[in-house]
């Protein structure tokens, strides 16, 4: 498979990228490079190898969470551009359109 200029364009409207023509020339290059990298990937023999999955077998330690509190509300309101006596107030959007 080959990139053409048409693939870029149509990769390129679906990336919402926009390249002139020398970058044209240069993103169709890298692809075509890839493609035969890929190309060269392919030709390994890969039957009865297993998809690895994760890198390593060491398993996460996770401390276990506690409950603390490290500031307190009013601190908290403190800061908070818009707030009433007990929460932080925003700007309610729906449907896309923001109030006040």
């Amino acid at each position: 498979m080959k990139i053409d200029k048409a693939t870029v364009d149509h990769i390129a409207h679906l990336a919402r990228l926009e390249f002139d023509e020398a970058g044209k020339e240069k993103m169709m290059g890298d692809m075509n490079k890839i493609l035969t990298f890929m190309e060269k990937l392919n030709e390994l023999d890969t039957d009865g190898v297993e998809p690895l999955i994760y890198m390593t077998d060491e398993t996460n330690v996770l401390r276990p969470d506690v409950v603390k509190m490290d500031i307190t509300q009013d601190e908290g309101l403190k800061n908070a551009p818009k707030h009433d006596s007990d929460y932080i107030r925003s700007p309610k959007v729906i449907g896309g359109a923001v109030s006040e």
